[in-house]
């Protein structure tokens, strides 16, 4: 009886053990969930809550997002051909774009700035929706340690990004992604300072509202080590 009873043990611990290294695909994710958030979000916009549209939005990424599994997408880039998400083989920083949305005074420069202090821990792409010939000047902006992608409806192999990154959560947003796609947060884009703002506080709050989103993929960086040498 004690056998049958520690052999009943094992395989439900070992059930468990399953279920929790079970992991959930992030667009399995969004069809399940995206759903609900839209109609939440659209009340909350119409009644211009802002406050309460981004805190259903914090909840859905905390609550469903987090943790899930992302797609290992292959990006045209503007530098070289294609660019496979794990081929980077370390955190991934991913902001979506489009040539026609005017980022915000310092934005760019904030960017840059942080790409080159953190090249070395974190991979920053950016995604814009457009087509190759829209962004070539624009990514002239930005310097070599950020890597700039595009992606458009009408390319072929670009429907599946596209549905599940710029038609579920919108643009600008960005993505924190773990050296194994495991999604670590997901943000909206760069800071909103006042038009009338000084391009130093504009910068400065850019900077900030980056660094804030890195520091998750940092702090997760710095775990994963420990981990592998206390194992």
């Amino acid at each position: 009886m004690k056998t049958l009873y520690s052999l009943l043990l094992c395989i439900f611990t070992l059930s468990i053990g399953f279920c929790q290294d079970e992991q959930i695909n992030f667009n399995d994710a969004i069809k399940m969930h995206l759903k609900k958030y839209n109609i939440k979000s659209d009340i909350a916009f119409e009644n211009r809550n802002l406050n309460e549209g981004q805190i259903l939005f914090d909840s859905l990424v905390s609550n469903h997002l987090v943790g899930t599994k992302f797609e290992d997408y292959t990006f045209k880039s503007i530098s070289r051909k294609k660019v496979k998400l794990s081929s980077f083989k370390k955190p991934i920083f991913i902001l979506t774009y489009a040539s026609w949305c005017a980022p915000s005074k310092g934005e760019f420069p904030a960017l840059n700035k942080l790409a080159q202090k953190y090249a070395k821990d974190v991979q920053f792409v950016l995604l814009f929706w457009d087509k190759k010939h829209d962004i070539k000047k624009i990514a002239k902006s930005f310097n070599h340690n950020i890597q700039v992608c595009y992606a458009h409806e009408t390319y072929k192999n670009d429907a599946t990004i596209v549905a599940n990154m710029k038609h579920s959560l919108g643009f600008p947003t960005s993505y924190f992604l773990d050296e194994n796609l495991k999604v670590v947060n997901i943000k909206r884009g760069g800071a909103q300072p006042a038009l009338k703002s000084t391009y130093v506080k504009a910068y400065t709050m850019n900077y900030n509202v980056f660094r804030e989103g890195l520091s998750s993929l940092l702090i997760e960086k710095n775990i994963s080590k420990e981990q592998l040498t206390t194992n």
